[in-house]
C-alpha cells in the first residue's frame, strides 16, 4: 500500500490564487504600517489558503503485474534448410524453460511465415503487431530467433526493452546462387533475346572456377553449358514457339552448400510475332474476294500480299503487253524466294492455268511440310479438271472433290468435331436456334463436294457432306473450305452468321497462334491458385497431375465445362516451379518471381538487424555457440554479454483499490486561522 499527498481545492483554483494574493497583500500592508501583529497575520492567511487546498492523503492498494517477454520465431522459407530447423526447435525449448523459471515473467511466442507473395521476412511488422497486442509498460525484452535475412527492417518499432537477435545457421556456411537480370516479358520469335546470367558464392565458399549450367524450354530436352562462378554471361535465346515461354536455368548442387533451392531460376517470356505475313491468291475476281481482303487487311498484325489473277496465260485479245496496265505475277520471287517469309498461303478460288509450273507446286507442298500452312477456299473449279488437287498439292489437300457442285440452299453447322475445335467450338453463341436444330445463322447456296481423306471435318452442309477441314501434314497446317458463299454471311442474307470470327480464328490457327491449338493446356495463375484448362478433342481426358521441385504429383480433378473443354484447380504449398501432365501434353507453370526472395540471400548475419539491436543495447548471439543465459539488467545499462542476454524488470502493478481522505478538516483550519486573527487584534491592542 502506498500513499500520496494530494489537493483537492474547495474553490476553482483562479479563486484560491485571487485568495492568496489578497493574504499577501494584506500582510505587507500590516508590515508597511508597523503593525506588530503582521505574523500572526501572515499565519492566519496562510491556514487559510491551507484550508481552501483541502489537502488530502490517497492511498493506493496496488496488485504486481508480471513482466512479459516476446519470443519472435521467424519459420521463414530460409529458415527450413541445412540443420536450422533442429536449431530453432531446441533454442525455443530452451528459451521457454528458462524465461517460464523465472519469477513473475510471462511468455509471449510468435511465429513468423512467408509474406504474402513474394515479400520475404516481415519480422519487424510481427513484433510491432505483437507490441501492439500486450502493455507496453510490461514488455522486459524482444528475443528473435532468425538467420538475420528480414525484408522490412525500415519498418522497426520504437523500443521499449532490449531487442536481442538469436541467429540460427553456422559461421562457415557458404551457399551457391543463380541469377538471372533483365529478362524481358515479351520476345519476338524468330529474333534472339539476350540474357544475362551469374552464378555467385556467398558466405565461406571454396575456390569454384567452371560450372555446368542447363538450360531447359518447357519440355523440351536441355542443353548444357559451361560457365564462369562470379561472372555475367551473355545468353541469346530464340524462343521456339508463341504465347508463354518458361525458360529453366539450373546449377548442379555442390557438396557443402546450404540449400539447392536458389541454384535454379525460371523466366516467363511470352511469344510474339513481329508481322504476320499472308499471301492471298484470287483465281479471279468474284465477290467473296473482298471478304478475304478485308478480313486480312483489319488485323493490324498481318502483313497482306494480294493478287488477283485477271488476265490468264490463255486469254489472247490482242492487246500488246506493254499497253496492259497489270502488275505481272511475280510467281518465282513469291513461290521460290521468298515463300518462307510468309506465314499463310490462301488459295481463293485458285484453278491451274499454267502460272504455277510444277516445280512452283512442289515447292509449296514442301513449304507445307517443312511448318507452312496453306488455306484452299474452293470454288466451282476446285471440282475440275484444272482443280488443285490435281496436281502435287493434291497429296496434303485433306478432301478429294467428287466433281460434284451442289448449287442448293443450306445451313452451315458444325460436326461433333466442330462443337470441340477451337477454330469453330462457340461459334453458335448469340445466335437463337432454328427450328430443326440449325444454328440460326443464313444459307449458303454452294458446296464443292468432297470426300474426306483426312484431318477433321469440323463444319459440314447439306446431308452431313464436309464443308470445313482442316489437316496437319509434317510440321504445317491445311485447310480446305469448301464453299466460297462465307461472303453471304457478311453481307447479312438471312441473318448472316459469323463469317468475321470463323475465318479470323480459321486463318490465325493455321498460323499456329497457340490460343487455337487443339491439345493444349491452358495455365492461369492467382497468388498460389492455378486454374488448369485442358483443351482436347478426345471425350474424355486421362489422370492429369501436378508436380513441383520436391514432393510426389498430386492428381487434380478434371471436370468438362464445355464440349472439348475440361477444368481443374489447384494450390501451390509454395512459389516455384510446376509441371502439368496428363501422360500426353504437359506444361510448366512458374509461380512467382525467376528467384525467391527468401532464398537470394541465405547466409545468417546479424548485420541488417544490427541498428534494432543497438537501439536498447542488445545483443546479437548465435545459436551455434549454444543458447544463451537470461539475466536481469537496469533500464540503459548494457544488455548482453558474453554467453548471456539481459531483460529489464518492469516494476508493473496494477491498482486493486484506491481510498482519499482529508489530513485536516477544513472547519479545524477555519478555526486556528481565526485564532491567528484574534492573537494579532490583541497583541496589537495592548502595545
Amino acid at each position: 500500500m502506498t500513499g500520496t499527498l494530494l489537493f483537492d481545492p474547495l474553490l476553482g483554483w483562479p479563486l484560491v490564487w485571487m485568495a492568496a494574493g489578497l493574504a499577501v497583500l494584506a500582510t505587507a500592508i500590516a508590515l508597511w504600517r508597523g503593525l506588530s501583529g503582521w505574523w500572526l497575520r501572515a499565519l492566519a492567511g496562510i491556514t487559510l489558503i491551507l484550508a481552501l487546498l483541502n489537502p488530502s492523503l490517497q492511498q493506493e492498494e496496488r496488485a504486481p503485474l508480471s513482466d512479459i517477454v516476446l519470443l519472435i520465431v521467424d519459420r521463414s522459407a530460409s529458415q527450413r534448410i541445412a540443420d536450422r530447423p533442429g536449431q530453432i526447435a531446441e533454442a525455443v525449448e530452451t528459451l521457454r524453460n528458462r524465461i517460464e523459471a523465472r519469477p513473475n515473467t510471462d511468455l509471449r511466442l510468435v511465429e513468423v511465415g512467408d509474406g504474402d507473395g513474394d515479400e520475404g521476412t516481415l519480422l519487424m511488422s510481427a513484433v510491432t503487431q505483437a507490441m501492439a497486442e500486450e502493455p507496453r509498460a510490461r514488455i522486459a525484452g524482444i528475443l528473435a530467433i532468425t538467420d538475420g535475412r528480414i525484408h522490412d527492417v525500415d519498418l522497426a518499432p520504437d523500443l521499449p526493452a532490449p531487442f536481442h537477435t538469436i541467429l540460427t545457421g553456422r559461421e562457415g556456411d557458404w551457399d551457391r546462387r543463380l541469377v538471372v537480370r533483365n529478362a524481358p516479358a515479351f520476345a519476338i520469335l524468330g529474333e534472339p533475346v539476350n540474357l544475362t546470367v551469374r552464378i555467385e558464392d556467398q558466405g565461406d565458399a571454396p575456390e569454384a572456377g567452371i560450372v555446368d549450367l542447363t538450360i531447359a524450354v518447357d519440355s523440351d530436352p536441355p542443353a548444357t553449358f559451361q560457365v564462369p562462378v562470379g561472372e555475367d554471361i551473355q545468353l541469346p535465346v530464340t524462343l521456339p514457339h508463341g504465347g508463354r515461354n518458361v525458360l529453366q536455368f539450373s546449377t548442379p548442387a555442390a557438396d557443402g552448400e546450404l540449400t539447392d533451392r536458389n541454384n535454379v531460376a525460371v523466366v516467363s517470356i511470352n511469344g510474339v510475332r513481329d508481322r504476320l505475313r499472308v499471301l492471298l491468291v484470287s483465281g479471279e475476281p468474284h465477290p467473296g474476294e473482298r471478304t478475304w481482303r478485308n478480313l486480312l487487311k483489319s488485323d493490324s498484325s498481318v502483313d497482306l500480299v494480294h493478287f488477283t489473277i485477271l488476265r490468264p496465260p490463255d486469254k489472247q485479245d490482242g492487246v500488246p503487253v506493254g499497253e496492259l496496265s497489270l502488275i505481272a505475277f511475280p510467281t518465282r520471287e513469291l513461290f521460290m524466294d521468298k515463300i518462307d517469309e510468309f506465314d499463310l498461303i490462301i488459295f481463293d478460288r485458285y484453278k491451274r492455268r499454267g502460272i504455277l509450273p510444277g516445280l512452283y507446286l512442289d515447292n509449296i507442298r514442301s513449304y507445307v511440310e517443312q511448318g507452312g500452312a496453306v488455306l484452299v477456299a474452293a470454288g466451282p473449279d476446285f471440282a475440275s479438271a484444272d482443280s488443285l488437287y490435281r496436281s502435287s498439292l493434291g497429296d496434303i489437300i485433306p478432301g478429294r472433290p467428287t466433281a460434284r457442285v451442289i448449287e442448293d440452299g443450306f445451313i452451315p453447322t458444325l460436326t461433333d468435331a466442330g462443337e470441340r475445335h477451337p477454330v469453330t467450338e462457340g461459334l453458335t453463341e448469340g445466335y437463337e436456334a432454328g427450328e430443326e436444330g440449325d444454328p440460326g445463322w443464313g444459307r449458303w447456296f454452294r458446296l464443292v463436294d468432297v470426300e474426306t481423306m483426312s484431318g477433321t471435318a469440323v463444319m459440314e452442309g447439306m446431308d452431313g457432306r464436309p464443308l470445313l477441314i482442316l489437316d496437319r501434314v509434317g510440321q504445317g497446317r491445311v485447310a480446305l473450305l469448301a464453299s466460297d458463299h462465307a461472303w453471304l454471311w457478311s453481307r447479312g442474307y438471312e441473318g448472316g452468321g459469323p463469317q468475321l470470327e470463323l475465318l479470323r480464328r480459321l486463318a490465325h490457327w493455321m498460323m499456329k497462334e497457340p490460343e487455337l491449338e487443339e491439345e493444349a493446356f491452358i495455365a492461369e495463375t492467382d497468388g498460389l491458385e492455378v486454374t488448369i484448362r485442358r483443351r482436347t478433342m478426345a471425350d474424355t481426358v486421362e489422370e492429369t497431375t501436378w508436380e513441383g521441385a520436391e514432393g510426389d504429383p498430386a492428381v487434380i480433378d478434371m471436370e468438362e465445362v464445355e464440349p472439348g473443354l475440361f477444368e481443374g484447380r489447384f494450390t501451390a504449398p509454395e512459389i516455384g516451379l510446376y509441371r502439368i501432365t496428363d501422360g500426353i501434353e504437359d506444361i510448366v507453370v512458374a509461380l512467382g518471381p525467376s528467384a525467391p526472395r527468401e532464398f537470394e540471400q541465405t547466409i545468417a548475419t546479424g548485420d541488417v538487424l544490427a541498428p534494432v539491436t543497438e537501439e536498447m543495447r542488445g545483443g546479437t548471439m548465435r545459436l551455434e555457440e549454444g543458447v544463451p543465459t537470461i539475466r536481469d539488467v537496469r533500464a540503459g545499462r548494457p544488455a548482453s554479454g558474453r554467453g548471456w542476454i539481459g531483460l529489464t524488470p518492469r516494476s508493473a502493478y496494477r491498482t486493486a483499490d484506491l481510498t482519499v481522505f482529508s489530513l485536516v478538516p477544513p472547519w479545524l483550519l477555519l478555526l486556528v486561522s481565526a485564532l491567528f486573527v484574534v492573537g494579532a487584534w490583541l497583541r496589537e491592542g495592548r502595545r
